[in-house]
């Protein structure tokens, strides 16, 4: 009895979800033609193909971003509360932050931060 609220949320979320792309198919026009086929790019007609294939360390230098703007994000709720959850709290934070220095000196180890 103790999941039967989150798993009703969850089966609540799903239904939600579902339902919104039901009804978006059913009831959204479709006429698809040339001109809103065309990729749109800023307002400038295109040139060439639209499927171009970029190198990969632009995704991995975006999720490294991302990773330390999550780090950013524990770090700022952990600064406010640092009196009230004392030693343990700590060092809970240094082993995560450790894990994440070691995965950025990894990264650059491997020349993932090096832009090309």
């Amino acid at each position: 009895m103790d999941y039967f609220f989150v798993l009703m949320l969850v089966a609540l979320s799903i239904a939600f979800v579902a339902g919104g792309l039901i009804a978006s198919r059913l009831l959204a026009p479709h006429r698809p033609g040339r001109v809103k086929n065309t990729p749109y790019e800023c307002g400038e007609v295109p040139i060439g193909q639209a499927w171009i294939q970029y190198n990969v360390g632009y995704y991995l230098f975006g999720l490294l971003f991302l990773i330390f703007d999550v780090e950013a994000a524990f770090l700022c709720p952990w600064a406010v509360v640092f009196k009230q959850i004392g030693l343990a709290g700590f060092l809970e934070m240094a082993i995560f932050l450790a894990v994440l220095i070691v995965g950025l000196i990894y990264a650059w180890r491997k020349g993932a931060l090096e832009w090309v």
